[in-house]
């Protein structure tokens, strides 16, 4: 896949996202979200980050799986429980995806939602890549 990352100078500077994404490739794979669950079933971890971080990696594992990497990325949406608290963690979950999947950021969004479909749940990633 090819990526081109686009940052129109006449918005505000993006950090940790990518106002958009224009990709080029031959397979498009469409992600399921995914939280914090474990291979049996059960969420993990009883703070943003520490789901989060389970999150993104079940779902760069499903990514994996079908042949691609973080750069593949073309979109990513984060659903919240609570957004204050996704802001007050910001910069830990800003580490976390860049130890997860580096530097080349998908567009992303993040959404408030009132809950998630396992109630443990603080935190689900969905998204698409594109692969060459």
């Amino acid at each position: 896949m090819t990526a081109e990352r686009v940052n129109p100078p006449e918005l505000s500077p993006p950090i940790g996202f990518s106002h958009a994404v224009v990709a080029t490739g031959t397979r498009l794979v469409f992600l399921a979200g995914q939280t914090a669950l474990d291979a049996g079933g059960e969420v993990t971890g009883d703070t943003l980050p520490a789901q989060f971080e389970r999150a993104l990696t079940n779902l760069l594992a499903a990514l994996r799986a079908a042949g691609g990497a973080p750069a593949d990325l073309a979109r990513v949406t984060v659903y919240a429980t609570d957004v204050a608290a996704y802001r007050t963690h910001a910069a830990e979950l800003g580490r976390i995806w860049r130890e997860l999947a580096g530097r080349d950021y998908p567009a992303m969004a993040v959404v408030e939602v009132v809950r998630l479909w396992d109630e443990r749940a603080l935190v689900e990633l969905d998204g698409f890549a594109v692969l060459p």
